[in-house]
């Protein structure tokens, strides 16, 4: 699979979780009806299945790979959903994760 199809795998399961893991949030931290659960159930759902498409040998590598996409993909919901901006500690930490997660999924394997 070529990268940049693994990068959208990953960038569309990160939505996909951010997204059902906020219907939860809503529903019990801001006081949305439980209504709120059923997309967001769902969307876990698309989650899972989105990151078995992922060309790895073993699960544990796509799920760690996967990491750095998803504390990217928070940060954009941070200030995109939230309206609220990410700091420079949080800037430099997602870059720091978006590292490693490119180590894992295009490090040269032996």
């Amino acid at each position: 699979m070529k990268p940049v199809a693994q990068v959208l795998i990953y960038s569309l399961a990160a939505l996909a979780e951010i997204a059902g893991c906020f219907a939860f949030w809503a529903w019990l931290r801001l006081d949305k009806s439980v209504w709120w659960l059923f997309p967001g159930i769902a969307s876990l759902i698309l989650f899972a299945v989105l990151l078995t498409f992922i060309d790895a040998e073993v699960a544990g590598r796509a799920y760690a790979a996967y990491g750095g996409i998803y504390i990217i993909a928070s940060l954009l919901w941070l200030k995109l959903a939230e309206d609220f901006s990410p700091d420079k500690w949080d800037i430099a930490g997602g870059v720091l994760a978006l590292a490693g997660a490119g180590i894992i999924l295009f490090g040269p394997r032996g």
